[in-house]
């Protein structure tokens, strides 16, 4: 069966002397060398690749001819252009300096009030969320964001997935790294989707985001370490990290993501949603990431990066991954909930084995663990390619519906080039009336307020596109629409 072409976070640069072909082919052969692409791998067809960089077709033709004069390349006909068989030499990552010993690992001070849920506003109330429904036998249609749609799957892939669940024997201590079978699936996942050359002793398996943003800062954070949020922000990372004890430091976002100029230079840890900023939206361009990774550097700070809603982009080239540009000082979270179902309760995260083997020891402090059948049931997935045949639906049935929403709301909507959800900006005194006034006809909406951890300077509609079908979609947009005038 022939392998899928790897999605390449790819650029090139109109500005440099070099040849816009001369670019392009020196980031293939840099991707061979670092083994993001491997032997036999089928790379882009030229057209698809030109339309990717918005080049000329001939770009693409001249870099692909070069690397085939060169042995880079092997053409097969009628099927496509291929990676030549080569032995890769991957440069060794720089080690990430474990944490300082502290025999009191598990020793962690209770979560603040209201820190496993709402928001705390300036004036230290919290919001109720989520927010009163309508009543019952009453039609709803839920707008809010981070919830997938789950209605559409395969199931016989999904009975097959469960089949083969059920073939794992019980384990008397399961491992704290998770089941190797899909370790190896995940990395190879990554390596293919997300360009991150990551080998299986860099992925441990976790039930989630939430799980491996406790895990980290369990591992990392002390007593009064300092952990940097983007404000805006998921307010899950700000529990997280207080929830170990630490001061929440917000770092502000603009439309672009987090901004790196003034970032403290005392930070143990900083959150960062690169790919899709939650909830402004915005994909964090590589310039600022590069500085990002350099504020890093200098500051010894550890970036998380949680991965949410890489894998839905539309109308745009994929980014790299922070992780994959600096894996010394990046850890990366991902999981399945956006992608499959929040149910099956399996995500990841990737880091440098020092790191990973001292999260592995809180892990077994706390005696936290991923269920194995499941972790068995998305090997499964994985490796027949039933994933990536869902992940391929899903990102035409999510692109109708973002195209439903900028159709309807127009100019209005920010952040809607990846992910499931836009926001809407709007004057500050009308949205909490919008909201009310839209639950009573039977829509559910957030607002930015929930997001700030401070006093917000920033005030609109967070609107998720994942839950509602299309049809639900459209009635529900045309209610806000009308109630926005």
């Amino acid at each position: 069966m022939p392998r899928p072409s790897v999605d390449l976070p790819l650029s090139v640069d109109r500005e440099a002397g070099t040849a816009l072909s001369a670019q392009l082919g020196d980031r293939l052969r840099a991707a061979m060398r670092d083994g993001t692409l491997t032997s036999g791998e089928r790379l882009p067809s030229t057209r698809a690749l030109a339309r990717q960089l918005k080049v000329s077709r001939t770009v693409v033709t001249e870099a692909y001819q070069q690397l085939y004069a060169e042995g880079w390349l092997d053409g097969r006909h009628g099927s496509g252009t291929y990676v030549a068989d080569m032995v890769v030499h991957r440069p060794p990552a720089a080690p990430v300096p474990p944490p300082a010993p502290d025999p009191s690992r598990t020793g962690v001070p209770a979560p603040a009030p209201g820190a496993a849920g709402g928001r705390r506003a300036s004036g230290g109330a919290v919001a109720a969320w989520p927010p009163a429904r309508p009543g019952p036998g009453e039609t709803v249609i839920d707008l809010r964001p981070g919830r997938p749609w789950v209605l559409d799957y395969d199931r016989a892939a999904w009975r097959r997935a469960w089949r083969g669940a059920a073939d794992l024997p019980p384990a008397a201590e399961p491992d704290p790294y998770g089941l190797p079978r899909l370790r190896v699936a995940l990395a190879e996942h990554l390596r293919r989707t997300r360009a991150i050359p990551v080998e299986p002793e860099n992925v441990m398996i976790t039930r989630g985001t939430g799980n491996g943003l406790d895990l980290v800062a369990a591992t990392l954070l002390r007593l009064g370490d300092r952990a940097g949020v983007e404000e805006p922000g998921y307010r899950v990372a700000r529990n997280a990290f207080a929830g170990r004890g630490a001061e929440i430091v917000p770092c502000p976002v603009d439309e672009d993501g987090v901004v790196v100029d003034g970032l403290p230079g005392d930070l143990r840890v900083l959150y960062t949603t690169p790919a899709h900023q939650y909830p402004l939206g915005g994909r964090l361009p590589v310039p600022r990431r590069e500085r990002l990774l350099a504020w890093a550097r200098g500051t010894g700070a550890i970036v998380v990066e949680d991965d949410y809603d890489a894998e839905f982009r539309y109308d745009v080239a994929p980014l790299p991954a922070l992780y994959g540009l600096d894996p010394g000082q990046v850890v990366l979270l991902g999981s399945l909930s956006k992608v499959l179902t929040p149910d099956i309760g399996v995500g990841w995260l990737v880091a440098e084995p020092s790191l990973l083997a001292d999260i592995a020891l809180t892990r077994d402090d706390l005696t936290d663990r991923t269920s194995g059948p499941a972790q068995q049931a998305v090997a499964v997935l994985l490796e027949r390619g039933d994933l990536d045949r869902h992940l391929r639906r899903m990102r035409l049935e999510y692109a109708r519906r973002r195209a439903a929403i900028v159709g309807l709301l127009g100019p209005r909507v920010m952040g809607d080039t990846a992910g499931l959800h836009v926001m809407v900006e709007l004057p500050e005194h009308t949205v909490e009336p919008l909201v009310e006034a839209a639950r009573r006809r039977g829509v559910l909406l957030d607002s930015m307020t929930r997001h700030y951890y401070g006093p917000p300077l920033r005030h609109g509609l967070v609107i998720g596109y994942g839950s509602a079908s299309l049809a639900d979609l459209r009635r529900g947009i045309t209610t806000v629409a009308e109630l926005i005038g």
